[in-house]
């Protein structure tokens, strides 16, 4: 390979549009190695030829549904400004952008898209809107007892042959309770719109807000004893200041515009009161 001290290899000998094109088959963490490894590649790794290539075959439409104009000087800067501002799509209901080492498809929809249990009575969930949220309304859990949060995607907005994981987006209220019970989620294909054809992917346990306490009985009295293990998933802190959780993961085979792919928390079981959740929708983004 070539460097700054080496700039005979035989490698930099070639034209510039036949480096450009061999760069296009790497990936735009490469390319950008390329480009410090050697001035000769600067050009050829700085060209339209290449970030086309890492760009979704069809990015043109995707930027004719964002709810705000997106002007670019180059195909690279294109890359990097969907990787680094998400679009909002189809009149805000849609956050779209990049993973920057793969170029793979992310996004997240949005809490009014999202198939929530009794989200229209306002006894149960509050639409309201937060400043630090991608979109112009977030949910807030008021008072429920079933707790059931449906998203639907199409496979064929995705990136092909690549693995996904869904993550529920959320916040807490400092007054939040109930939401300690462990839910299920999971991850399931739908064939051509008949729930009688599903594939279930993937199912798993997870808990909004993790359990500190389990009750015990001793001698017929019962105690609160600290939790050491918990069986499912927790939350992390997203360096956006909101928190998710992972839903499940799951393979996005070839192009298949018929399959829908459906990812569910429920809880059902312990159907206690629960308040204080505020959902900012569900991402779907590559498993790298």
């Amino acid at each position: 390979m070539a460097n700054q001290d080496d700039e005979t290899s035989p490698f930099t000998l070639l034209p510039e549009g036949c480096i450009a094109n061999i760069l296009s088959f790497t990936s735009p963490k490469d390319a950008c190695r390329f480009e410090a490894v050697s001035f000769g590649f600067k050009s050829a790794a700085d060209s339209d030829t290449v970030w086309e290539r890492f760009l979704p075959p069809d990015y043109q439409n995707i930027l004719a549904r964002s709810s705000s104009p997106v002007t670019y000087s180059s195909k690279k800067e294109l890359f990097f400004l969907l990787c680094d501002s998400p679009l909002l799509l189809d009149e805000g209901k849609l956050s779209f952008w990049l993973s920057k080492p793969s170029g793979k498809k992310c996004y997240m929809l949005c809490a009014r898209e999202l198939q929530i249990a009794w989200k229209d009575t306002p006894t149960y969930w509050k639409w309201t809107s937060l400043p630090e949220s991608r979109f112009s309304e977030v949910a807030e859990l008021m008072s429920v007892c079933w707790l059931e949060i449906l998203g639907i995607i199409r496979s064929e907005m995705l990136s092909p042959m690549t693995n996904y994981a869904a993550y529920l987006v959320f916040k807490l209220r400092e007054a939040h309770y109930g939401l300690d019970c462990s839910s299920k989620a999971t991850i399931k294909f739908v064939k051509d719109g008949n729930l009688t054809e599903i594939e279930e992917v993937a199912t798993s346990n997870v808990y909004i807000v993790p359990p500190l306490y389990r009750s015990v009985s001793r001698q017929n009295r019962w105690r609160r004893r600290p939790i050491s293990h918990i069986d499912g998933r927790v939350p992390q802190t997203r360096s956006d200041s909101w928190m998710e959780i992972e839903l499940g993961t799951f393979f996005n085979g070839e192009i298949d515009n018929d399959i829908d792919i459906h990812m569910q928390l429920l809880e059902g079981v312990n159907l206690g009161w629960k308040k204080g959740l505020v959902l900012q929708g569900i991402e779907v983004r590559p498993k790298e």
